[in-house]
């Protein structure tokens, strides 16, 4: 009875994993590692080569500079990212989204409590727009909207990751009817019993960041949104949506240090460190919550 109600032995027994699993688990993650150092080693020896006939031809190859740049941007550069970050970045959060290749990313800014389709509600209420996922069909429709200058509402937005996850909600508001410009914020379901540093209990992170316009990313070379250094702004904007919908708002002061950095595509990002904890429970918009909340 104690086994199964988590005793000693029952946490030996979920703990060691059959010699099955075990076996085919350590086969897949040495597959993986192979594959990426493969993929890298490759991606490296590509773009030697395509230097070396730039090179040797006195620059007279405009014609490589695309391959180049497509290899070193969206296969190499990536790939030591990731190997680097995972030495040097922490894995336990410390108030920074992350981009899929490691790179701290966004600055966690706001906090929620409430659940997603309580949020969710509150957001659409507030005017705001839940962004389309991201796939090659709507990569490539904000792509032409951005050079095309045609309204797109609900662009997708970057994968940006907090507790190994992609954000679980991202809501936008378009600038000047172009998805070059839009405000716009991302939301993770925190893990059950999880606590903000400080012991307070939240239900979602977000993070909220302008977009000004599309450029290159500082360190991988991607064509990604640049966003505006001042993100205390953009927080304070969704703050004041979900307010207008009835929530009320706590803010914890010195949440972390304020600080100037920059975030995983290089720009500048500058915050006074406080948090905004938001309670959507008494909010005047009620989502499909079964519980009421």
């Amino acid at each position: 009875m104690g086994a199964r109600n988590g005793g000693p032995a029952g946490d030996q027994q979920r703990l060691v994993p059959r010699g099955g699993g075990t076996w085919r688990a350590t086969t897949v993650l040495w597959g993986h590692r192979l594959g990426f150092l493969i993929t890298t080693v490759l991606a490296g020896w590509g773009v030697y080569h395509l230097l070396l006939e730039e090179i040797d031809d006195d620059g007279r190859l405009p014609w490589l500079f695309l391959p180049l740049w497509a290899l070193s941007a969206y296969v190499l550069l990536p790939r030591l990212n990731r190997l680097l970050t995972g030495i040097y970045v922490p894995s336990y959060f410390i108030g920074r989204a992350r981009t899929a290749d490691g790179l701290l990313g966004d600055p966690v800014n706001l906090a929620v409590i409430g659940t997603p389709a309580r949020l969710s509600a509150a957001m659409l209420g507030a005017g705001w727009t839940a962004a389309d996922p991201l796939t090659p069909a709507t990569g490539w429709h904000i792509v032409r909207a951005s050079l095309l200058g045609r309204s797109y509402p609900a662009a997708p937005v970057s994968a940006l990751f907090a507790f190994g996850q992609r954000q679980s909600l991202a809501f936008e508001r378009e600038v000047a009817g172009s998805p070059a410009q839009r405000h716009h914020v991302r939301f993770w379901t925190c893990p059950p019993g999880w606590r903000l540093p400080g012991g307070y209990a939240v239900d979602l992170i977000g993070a909220a960041t302008f977009d000004r316009r599309v450029g290159l990313s500082l360190f991988t070379f991607q064509i990604t949104h640049k966003i505006a250094a001042d993100t205390d702004q953009e927080r304070d904007l969704v703050v004041s949506s979900l307010r207008s919908a009835g929530a009320t708002v706590h803010v914890l002061r010195h949440y972390s240090t304020g600080y100037h950095a920059r975030n995983g595509g290089g720009d500048a990002i500058e915050t006074d460190g406080h948090l905004p904890i938001v309670d959507i429970r008494a909010s005047g918009v009620r989502g499909s919550d079964p519980d009421g909340r």
